[in-house]
């Protein structure tokens, strides 16, 4: 940090350019902040609620720029691009020969979808694109409760694979066969469901950790991941010396050149984390990424354009996201969807006066779904009942995907805008 504390000397602001005109100085700033706001108001009304041809035409335009951009850099790299070509290619061709090697095959091709499942919602989750998809809640969270309700109620979390984990069904006994002495022992069904019932409390609390621990870290690492642009963004900047017109960063600067007395409290938490992470280094970004901090971006920024060495900053990243955070967040989900939280839970939901008989009524019949689906043999058929509770969950999960999408579209939009404006500005200055 030593060495990034000595390239802070390098310029940090940008000049206010000054004009001579009639022997007096004039300053040019507030035009040019001006013609900023303007253009940003501008840029910021192409939304698809508003000009949806024009949006779309805008997004098109720079989805195809992007496309072009990324052949070019794919092509300055083509022997790494023909070596990683190569090896799918056998990678592909031992995946179609029989041999014994299928079983070892097969495992890795699921792991490793599976893995890159949950990678990349955790990079939807943080990478922004004009708002983030709050995976967790909507899809991990979820995940991590019903491997909890089926853990509990199933005393063991060995589900059969398959299905498991496209669904969750608890193992079976088998049934003796006809005619055995197991069949004319008088509690012999009746055993198997009193066992089901004695595991019940047997599972503890690492067990279900440790078997949400991959697809947790793995979508911790997404996360890790989708932190890097605000890093690259702001360290380019701040090589190059150039203006790259991004919100967040011209907020980044502002900051820097506020007195203490002028800022309100979220800026001062702002500040707080910068001097947190330029003081302390890894251990101060670590203590950022650790806890659910709305402000990382910020944290990002500040790495970037102090020049904290790139594994410093992803390496602490990567640990606070994917070790530290995920097991704080896995523990609470899991405490909470506990068989005596939830039993008290749906509790309290009828003891609301006048509704609380008619909404409980729905969670109850919710989780006796549940867990019919859970004990269901192989063969039968599952019960596809559906109440309202999970009628609007799914409901809820498409708006906010569509949300995610129509965002997409519009920063896309927003970007292509901006490059026009930045090329008219060129020609300007060219004539």
């Amino acid at each position: 940090m030593a060495e990034s504390g000595a390239e802070g000397e390098l310029p940090q602001r940008r000049l206010v350019v000054k004009e001579q005109k009639n022997g007096e100085l004039t300053d040019c700033a507030p035009s040019v902040d001006e013609r900023k706001q303007r253009e940003r108001e501008e840029r910021e009304s192409l939304v698809l609620w508003k000009k949806p041809l024009l949006t779309l035409h805008y997004s098109s335009l720079e989805l195809l720029i992007t496309l072009k951009e990324w052949t070019r850099r794919l092509w300055q790299q083509r022997q790494t691009v023909f070596g990683l070509l190569i090896l799918l290619i056998l990678l592909f061709i031992a995946y179609l020969f029989e041999g014994t090697h299928q079983k070892y095959v097969r495992y890795m091709e699921k792991k490793t979808l599976w893995c890159a499942y949950w990678v990349g919602l955790g990079i939807l989750s943080s990478v922004g694109l004009g708002t983030g998809l709050h995976t967790f809640l909507l899809y991990l969270g979820p995940h991590i409760a019903s491997v909890t309700l089926a853990a509990y109620e199933c005393g063991t979390v060995d589900f059969p694979e398959p299905p498991y984990p496209d669904q969750i069904i608890c193992p079976q006994q088998e049934a003796p066969p006809p005619g055995s002495d197991a069949e004319h022992v008088g509690a012999g069904a009746a055993g198997v469901e009193a066992g089901s019932a004695a595991l019940q409390g047997t599972v503890s609390l690492w067990t279900i950790i440790s078997k949400v621990r991959l697809e947790a870290c793995m979508w911790g690492a997404g996360t890790a991941i989708g932190e890097l642009p605000p890093y690259f963004m702001a360290r380019a900047a701040r090589l190059s010396g150039a203006d790259p017109d991004d919100e967040d960063y011209q907020q980044f600067e502002e900051i820097l050149d506020q007195t203490q007395s002028t800022q309100d409290f979220a800026t001062q938490a702002k500040v707080a984390v910068q001097r947190l992470i330029q003081r302390i280094g890894f251990f101060g970004i670590l203590a950022c990424a650790s806890i659910p901090n709305p402000l990382f971006d910020l944290a990002g920024i500040t790495c970037g354009h102090f020049l904290v060495p790139f594994w410093t900053f992803f390496g602490a990243t990567l640990i606070g996201k994917a070790v530290i955070k995920m097991h704080i967040q896995k523990l609470f989900v899991i405490v909470t969807f506990s068989r005596h939280i939830v039993e008290q839970m749906v509790s309290l939901i009828g003891a609301v006066p006048l509704l609380g008989a008619a909404l409980q009524k729905p969670f109850r019949e919710y989780l006796e779904a549940q867990k019919a689906k859970l004990h269901h043999h192989a063969g039968e058929g599952i019960p596809t009942e559906e109440n309202w509770l999970s009628w609007l969950f799914e409901k809820v999960v498409v708006i906010m995907v569509c949300f995610f999408v129509c965002s997409i579209v519009n920063s896309m939009a927003q970007s292509y805008a901006k490059r026009k404006q930045q090329e008219k500005h060129s020609e300007g200055k060219t004539e």
